[in-house]
């Protein structure tokens, strides 16, 4: 197991990857060439200046997307009216609900930088047509099996815009589509802590964005808060600069943390050619390892965040370590537990696939001791009575325990996220029906302690609230031709009964058959049994009719086969279903 000595910070090795590649010098020249199309002439700072894009497509890095504003925003702007947020609940009364599907259950509000809201609003219309046309890119290489680059970029509020437009994108990405890439430079923090929460919520989106922020360039730090009350909130990975080196940070409190510190490290004069400097500057210099002080810490994970704060120029940072600083010892401290937190999440979440695959070996051992212990009662009977040797039963409650605290935990956090957002579809695919396998082959077992408790009313009263989404986010997913291979064009019963409740059903069938026979049930109360029971015949007979049942359920001592034992008496000669011919012309052998 990894221990603490054997953890290391790769953000001076990702500094030096982004830096070293001319991706980045290629984004930072497209800026460039937009300044040069418009008037940057200083302008009142109390007045919006105005939204200009440029998109056009590069022989080697594929569609390139730039945004700015004419002119330029100044320091000036942000430290006035460019500082304000607005609510999206004030959106969506302005009738522009245009980010809402970043709402979640968890997070229904939040609040959005209002400048670029409005620069972002004010060319909505072709900024639509623009996505539609990169989601036809990206539908057209899906087909072709082809891999177009995207990359949104923009400098100060064009970066702001840069992040919502990739945002706007992401909205509607096809799942097989390749993610844009968003890079911005200088750019102002765009929202608060429930924006900054509703895109960390999905991963893959947080991947997407790559933050330049040097030490001498102001705007990025301005309304930057240690606080998660703070107005503003940073989200995506940032590349901290200065001309001594870089590092990359990608935890938000620790970025919000490192701005705070260069803001009070250092003064921003905003020159408009330092980015031109520092990127030619870093692409062609090792980053120093810092000092001796340093030495047999360079692999650790403490020592790599110290040489990253030296790269970037805060406070002498390996000399302070030797001195022991107090102030910078902390944050060093802080930084370093955060990350330590964040590599945890990753590896919790780095292959999801792994978790699935273990909770499907669970599922395979419950259906081994299903196959090996029901005898002629059948897979639920057996449970229900406890007919299943001791140490049998023991394992199957362990693995029902386990398989359920994982489904319940991996259903609540997908209740979080927007129903219309298909990250990683093919495990999302994965998920759901392996989810759908899991509700088949263990709701009965609850079913049975249900009614084995003497309680009735399972589907209203009883019933889990996952088994109740697994089943919905199935119905939602399927096809109708999916359905249909499903269903009627089935030629064998299936393993598992497809409705996961049908024993809720069959005990419910039971009880009205009681019901219907006890003397002191009023003939209004029959007439009710009655049709309840007719009720039951006609779902049974359409799982049957579709192959939707396993055959279990016709086993000599299952609960299916008492229950038909009682309606038979109760029908009589003188009704008849289908079900009725079915089973009095034993024409469920021939189903089994």
């Amino acid at each position: 197991m990894m221990n603490q000595f054997s953890l290391f910070s790769s953000g001076i090795e990702s500094a030096n990857f982004v830096v070293s590649s001319d991706l980045l010098q290629q984004s930072w020249n497209e800026n460039e060439k937009l300044k040069l199309n418009g008037d940057n002439n200083q302008s009142d700072p109390n007045l919006l200046p105005s939204l200009k894009y440029r998109d056009y497509t590069h022989q080697l890095f594929g569609t390139i997307v730039a945004f700015g504003t004419s002119p330029t925003c100044t320091v000036q702007h942000f430290e006035g009216v460019g500082r304000e947020l607005i609510s999206s609940e004030t959106l969506r009364r302005d009738s522009f609900p245009c980010f809402d599907f970043l709402r979640t259950k968890s997070n229904q509000a939040f609040s959005i930088h209002k400048d670029a809201i409005s620069l972002f609003r004010s060319r909505y219309n072709e900024l639509s047509d623009l996505k539609k046309r990169l989601l036809d890119i990206m539908r057209h290489d899906i087909m072709t099996n082809t891999s177009t680059s995207i990359m949104i970029t923009g400098h100060s509020i064009g970066g702001s815009i840069a992040s919502l437009f990739t945002l706007f994108l992401l909205e509607s990405i096809p799942p097989k589509a390749k993610r844009p890439l968003c890079i911005t430079f200088g750019s102002p923090l765009i929202g608060d802590y429930g924006f900054q929460q509703a895109i960390l919520k999905r991963p893959t989106w947080t991947s997407c964005f790559l933050h330049v922020a040097p030490n001498c360039d102001p705007i990025p730090k301005l309304s930057v808060s240690t606080s998660q009350n703070g107005s503003y909130q940073p989200f995506g990975t940032f590349l901290l600069c200065s001309e001594s080196g870089c590092a990359c940070f990608e935890e938000p409190e620790s970025v919000s943390e490192l701005l705070v510190a260069m803001r009070s490290a250092s003064v921003g004069n905003q020159d408009p050619n330092h980015y031109t400097r520092i990127l030619e500057c870093l692409k062609w210099k090792a980053i120093c390892k810092g000092s001796s002080v340093l030495t047999g810490l360079l692999n650790t994970l403490r020592g790599g965040i110290v040489t990253q704060l030296d790269a970037i120029g805060i406070k002498n940072v390996s000399q302070l370590q030797h001195l022991g600083n107090s102030e910078i010892n902390a944050l060093i401290t802080k930084v370093e537990e955060r990350t330590k937190h964040l590599v945890d999440q990753k590896k919790a979440a780095v292959d999801p696939n792994k978790k699935l695959n273990n909770r499907k070996i669970d599922m395979a051992r419950i259906e081994r001791y299903k196959k090996e212990n029901t005898g002629n009662r059948g897979y639920y009977n057996s449970y229900k009575e406890k007919n299943l040797r001791d140490e049998s039963r023991e394992h199957m409650i362990v693995f029902h325990k386990k398989l359920t605290i994982y489904w319940k935990k991996m259903v609540e956090e997908a209740d979080k996220m927007p129903q219309n957002q298909k990250e990683g579809a093919s495990f999302v695919t994965r998920w759901l029906y392996a989810g759908t396998n899991y509700r088949r082959m263990v709701e009965p077992l609850d079913i049975a302690d249900y009614y084995g408790k003497g309680k009735r009313d399972y589907i209203t009263q009883g019933r889990s609230a996952h088994y109740v989404l697994l089943e919905q986010w199935l119905n939602d997913d399927t096809k109708p031709e999916v359905q249909r291979n499903n269903a009627s064009v089935r030629k064998a019963a299936c393993s598992l009964t497809e409705d996961s409740c049908f024993w809720a059903h069959v005990e419910e069938a039971i009880l009205s058959c009681k019901s219907f026979q006890a003397r002191e049930t009023s003939p209004a109360d029959k007439e009710s049994s009655r049709e309840k029971l007719k009720e039951f015949d006609r779902y049974a007979m359409n799982l049957i009719n579709n192959f939707g049942v396993s055959t279990e359920i016709f086993l000599e001592r299952s609960s299916f086969m008492q229950w038909w034992e009682e309606y038979d008496k109760i029908m009589g000669t003188e009704y008849n279903s289908e079900l009725i011919h079915f089973m009095r012309n034993r024409k469920h052998k021939q189903y089994v």
